[in-house]
């Protein structure tokens, strides 16, 4: 009987332990972010240095990222940047991806850091 006891007891230790050393699973987990970013001041494609009274943020997102999140934004819009042939884009409110053989999938996003609100991060 002390046996049973002693075998019951140490499978529930071992079996607590092993729970402990999994890792959680999330069902939405982060991801690695290919990304470069620019504080400026002034309208995007005329870009001047960021002032104290205005700073806004653009972020240029690449990569699988950018894959997945145009992945995300369908479906593509009628209008293109460029004539290069295979050029998509698509387009929600201030998110805007693009792919284009040449360049791979690029997206963009953007704030004012003055005030918080989402802007257009880039533009054609």
């Amino acid at each position: 009987m002390k046996q049973k006891i002693l075998l019951i007891a140490v499978a529930m230790v071992l079996s607590a332990a092993s729970r402990a050393q999994e890792k959680p699973v999330y069902p939405a987990p982060s991801k690695p972010l290919k990304a470069e970013y620019t504080i400026y001041s002034g309208g995007l494609g005329d870009e001047q240095a960021p002032t104290k009274d205005e700073r806004k943020l653009s972020i240029e997102i690449s990569g699988q990222g950018a894959k997945e999140i145009f992945d995300s934004l369908y479906p593509d819009a009628k209008v293109t940047c460029s004539a290069e042939p295979g050029e998509r884009l698509r387009r929600k409110g201030h998110v805007w991806c693009s792919f284009s053989p040449s360049d791979g999938y690029r997206c963009f996003i953007g704030f004012n850091l003055r005030t918080g609100e989402s802007i257009a991060g880039g533009s054609c």
